[in-house]
Formats: C-alpha cells, structure tokens, sequence
C-alpha cells in the first residue's frame, strides 16, 4: 500500500512530506500566496505516532510548529522533580497550547500568539528559561543607568532575584544542587514528559477556564497532513 499507513502498518521512523502552499494569509504579515506547510510523521516511544506540522511564511519568515497526536489526547499536566542529572535527559514534547512552570522559582512561560511547539529535554527546556531570565537581566540593567537613584534599590534586588534563578538552574544535577519541578499543563494534552518519574494528572476545572491555549491553528488534522504527502 502506498502512502501513509495506519501505525500498525507502516515501519517504524519518519516520513517527511514535500513542502505545500496553502491557501491561508499569514498571521503575521497577512501576506497571501506564499504561505506554505511542511510535515512529517513520527513515533515518539510512549508519546507514540503524531504529525508535526511547520506552517512558514516564505515572505517575512514567520512560522509555527506544531504537534498533532494519531490518537485524540484529553487535557492533562505532566511534572517531573528535578533531583538528579539523569533527569535533565528527560525527553520534552511541548505544544503550541502547552504552559511551561517552575513552581519553586515562580517561573511560567505561557503560550501567546506566536507560540511554537518543540521536542527537547529537560536541559534544553530549562535553558530557554535561562534565556528568558538574562533578557529580563539585560533590560533591568539597561534600567539602572536611567533611573534616579532613590529606584536602583528595587532594581538590584530584583536583579539579585534573576541572578539566584540562573544559579539554581546551573547547578541543577550537582551535589547540594536544589531540587525543582518541571510542569507542563496542556489543555489539548499534546504534551509529554517522558520519563518513568514524570506524573500525569488531569486538569482541575479552574486550570481549564484559566490556561491560555496559544495561537489560532493554521489548522489542520492529521487527515489533512496526510493529504498533502
């Protein structure tokens, strides 16, 4: 049979499909005519078959990725302690929909517009947050210089606070190193910590009303993935 198959049909891997225009504007630019869409199916162990879907416009580079399950996936939140080193290899799949938190260091990256999906793990996610936090560092310091000096206190205590973050995250893994949570909360569920400390629950009513869901979809099942191929 040519094409895709069912999982329990088509060897285990990749299929990459050719890149495909669509007929949508882009979120961004709101050109039209050269807004196109990539995708290829895989199989994540535990996670199991899903499309990636990249939608990319060719006129100002925008684009979005994003994960679609074979099988339907019910709103859910995933953590995993982070108290050894072996778990920074922790396997990551985050959604465009999906809010990423550190409790202890009341971190949270919650998905807005021009969010994206990602497979990664634990050091990668915990390295975009240190990413985010030297941002945050760099426009404080900017601050500093052009603030009269009765408001530097606040700022250095809040650069202070930003510096202490960074040095938790470093040391995570290491002797003495102060354990925390990874959190993932997705009300699509397409979201995954793949480890066999990771904890799965559902979602509490009020995380439901509450959790931002991330960008309108450029829209697409797995059926229309598969259509393009």
């Amino acid at each position: 049979n040519g094409g895709l198959c069912r999982r329990s049909r088509r060897p285990y891997g990749r299929v990459r499909m050719k890149e495909q225009a669509i007929d949508l504007p882009c979120l961004i630019c709101s050109a039209t005519g050269n807004v196109n869409m990539i995708a290829h199916v895989d199989e994540i162990p535990y996670f199991g078959e899903h499309t990636q879907v990249t939608i990319l416009c060719h006129d100002c580079g925008w684009r979005q990725t994003d994960f679609i399950p074979a099988e339907g996936k019910k709103a859910g939140g995933w953590s995993l302690r982070i108290d050894d080193e072996e778990k920074l290899r922790a396997r990551v799949v985050r959604s465009s929909s999906c809010t990423v938190s550190i409790p202890e260091l009341d971190l949270e990256v919650k998905p807005g517009t021009s969010s994206t999906g990602y497979v990664s793990n634990v050091e990668g996610v915990l390295h975009r947050f240190k990413e985010i936090i030297a941002m945050v560092e760099r426009d404080l310091s900017n601050q500093f210089l052009e603030v009269e000096s009765d408001q530097r206190d606040e700022l250095m205590e809040q650069m202070a606070t930003l510096q202490n973050m960074t040095l938790t995250l470093a040391e995570l893994g290491g002797p003495g190193a102060e354990p925390i949570t990874l959190l993932l909360l997705d009300p699509h569920g397409h979201s995954m910590i793949l480890h066999p400390d990771a904890e799965e629950r559902d979602l509490t009513d009020d995380e439901l009303e509450s959790l931002p869901v991330g960008p309108d979809p450029a829209v697409f099942s797995t059926d229309d993935a598969e259509s393009s191929a």
